[in-house]
């Protein structure tokens, strides 16, 4: 059994925003948090270090017969990663893939005009970008929201959160990517038992928190060219 270490999101939020501003500490940088989970924690990193927040609108592609074992993810303009090992291993065919995909393209669409109200997504173009989870298991949805961020003209990508496995950080920086996480537990079940309190977070919620950024200190440039 896991000993908590975080009480909650906004908990771990505040540990990682720490952590973060001795190393990244830059006027001009975003942070990009991954929906619903990924919010709060981002919510407290943007404020502790006064720039803007936004959110990474991703989807895990569940295995269709498994939904919860990520074979990979989407995100906003198109952009697909697949883990080639999940679907090799388990046999899943082109057309089951074409259907997750569908299934989970609207659904991306759906929340992005939910959490948005029509505002822009804040540019990133030249800038250092921050992208925040609540935990990472598989790693499939910080790879497409890094792709995202890179296509967007983003400078540099960290990954931060409070709680990877050693094996997909270890996968992770192979691969090239900068990755920061508080807790880095050689046995990973599930993300949930490094929190006290891991409630499943509403779209309201997250919306909510997006809507509060300029009372938290939070700056938002969603409107600035």
């Amino acid at each position: 059994m896991v000993s908590p270490t975080f009480r909650d999101r906004r908990d771990a939020g505040e540990q990682l925003a720490a952590r973060l501003a001795n190393r990244f500490m830059h006027p001009d940088g975003v942070v990009l948090a991954l929906p619903r989970g990924g919010v709060p924690v981002g919510f407290e990193v943007a404020k502790r270090l006064h720039i803007p927040l936004d959110v990474a609108m991703v989807r895990k592609l569940g295995v269709p017969f498994e939904p919860e074992l990520a074979m990979g993810a989407i995100a906003t303009g198109g952009i697909r990663v697949l883990n080639d090992c999940i679907v090799r291993d388990l046999r899943i065919e082109p057309e089951e893939i074409e259907a997750v995909v569908d299934r989970e393209t609207r659904e991306l669409e759906r929340r992005e005009a939910r959490y948005r109200h029509g505002r822009p997504p804040i540019p990133i173009l030249g800038l250092p970008v921050i992208l925040i989870d609540d935990g990472i298991a598989t790693g499939s949805t910080m790879r497409v929201a890094a792709t995202a961020a890179r296509a967007r003209g983003a400078s540099t990508v960290v990954m931060a959160t409070p709680v990877a496995p050693r094996s997909v950080c270890d996968e992770l920086t192979v691969e090239g990517y900068e990755v920061v996480a508080l807790r880095i537990p050689w046995t990973f079940r599930a993300i949930g038992e490094f929190y006290d309190s891991f409630v499943q977070l509403t779209d309201d919620a997250v919306a909510g928190l997006l809507d509060d950024r300029d009372g938290a200190g939070v700056p938002d440039t969603s409107n600035s060219m």
